[in-house]
C-alpha cells in the first residue's frame, strides 16, 4: 500500500469491507446522476448495484474492489472483473467524491486499476458510460475509444443509455 502521490493511496479491499463501498456510493452515486436520470431511477440503481447482498454477490463472482484514500480518508471507489481467459477485463464502477473531482484522484484510481489489470494478464479494459455523463471525455482523455452505443433494460421500467468504451492495455 504505497501512496501514489500527494497523499493519495489506493487499496484493494477484502469482502468484510464492502459496506465501505456502499457508504461511499450513498454519497457519490446519486450526485453523479442527478442531472442525467430521474430520482426514481437513481434509487432503483442504488438498490440494484449497491445493496449489501449485491455487493457480496459481485465480490463472490470475482469483482475486485478498490478504494482511493486522500489524506487518509476514503474518497472514491472502483471495481473490475476479468471477462475471459483471453485478457479482456471490465471496469464495473469508478466514482470519486464530487468535491475532489479535477484533483487527479480519478486519474490515479484508474491508472492504479489499469496496473492491476495489466499485471493480471489484461489486454483490454472495457466500460459502459452513460451518454450524458461528463466522464465520457475523461475516458477519451485516458485513451479509451468508443466501440458502440448500448441501451440496457435494467428492469423496473428503467434503462441505461450508454457508450461502450475500450482501452487496449
Amino acid at each position: 500500500m504505497k501512496p501514489v502521490q500527494n497523499g493519495i493511496e489506493i487499496r484493494e479491499i477484502p469482502k468484510e469491507d464492502l459496506l465501505m463501498v456502499r457508504e461511499l456510493a450513498l454519497q457519490i452515486f446519486p450526485a453523479t446522476y442527478v442531472n442525467i436520470v430521474d430520482a426514481a431511477q437513481i434509487d432503483y440503481m442504488m438498490d440494484l448495484f449497491y445493496s449489501p447482498e449485491t455487493l457480496i454477490s459481485q465480490y463472490d463472482s470475482g469483482q475486485v474492489f478498490l478504494i482511493i484514500y486522500f489524506e487518509g480518508k476514503a474518497k472514491g471507489y472502483a471495481s473490475y472483473t476479468r471477462l475471459n481467459a483471453e485478457g479482456d477485463f471490465k471496469l464495473n464502477k469508478i466514482y470519486i467524491d464530487h468535491h475532489l473531482q479535477g484533483k487527479g484522484l480519478g486519474k490515479n484510481l484508474l491508472l492504479g486499476l489499469i496496473i492491476r489489470v495489466k499485471s493480471a494478464g489484461g489486454k483490454t479494459l472495457q466500460l459502459n458510460v452513460n451518454k450524458y455523463n461528463k466522464s465520457f471525455g475523461f475516458y477519451q482523455y485516458m485513451g479509451f475509444s468508443k466501440l458502440k452505443e448500448e441501451l440496457l433494460d435494467i428492469g423496473g421500467g428503467h434503462f441505461m443509455d450508454d457508450y461502450v468504451m475500450e482501452l487496449i492495455i
